[in-house]
């Protein structure tokens, strides 16, 4: 995926409205969770990814710093996240209790 071609969200769009159910990539480009809320807002946000499971059943939420997920949206208009961490990486985090 050439994130060259994509426009990093403005910090108006962290919002839970505009990022609740939006796709998180990996470093090879498949999708490894979804987006499932957010804790605070601008540079301190963090983002919970439900991470595995099927259809958001057995899924575990694991929390990410803003500056470990890059939000943006593709040429279509569509948001999603790109982050370095694998999906075993993410898997092996501790889960996120609110």
């Amino acid at each position: 995926m050439d994130l060259s071609a994509y426009t990093p969200l403005a910090t108006s769009e962290l919002t839970e409205d505009t990022l609740v159910n939006a796709p998180v990539y990996g470093p090879e480009d498949e999708k490894i969770g979804t987006i499932s809320h957010l804790h605070g807002t601008g540079v301190t946000m963090e983002v919970i990814v439900d991470v595995g499971g099927f259809l958001g059943i057995g899924s575990k939420p694991v929390r990410l710093g803003r500056d470990q997920v890059h939000l943006m949206r593709d040429g279509a208009g569509k948001v999603h996240g790109h982050t370095a961490w694998t999906k075993d990486q993410l898997k092996d985090l501790p889960e996120h209790l609110d």
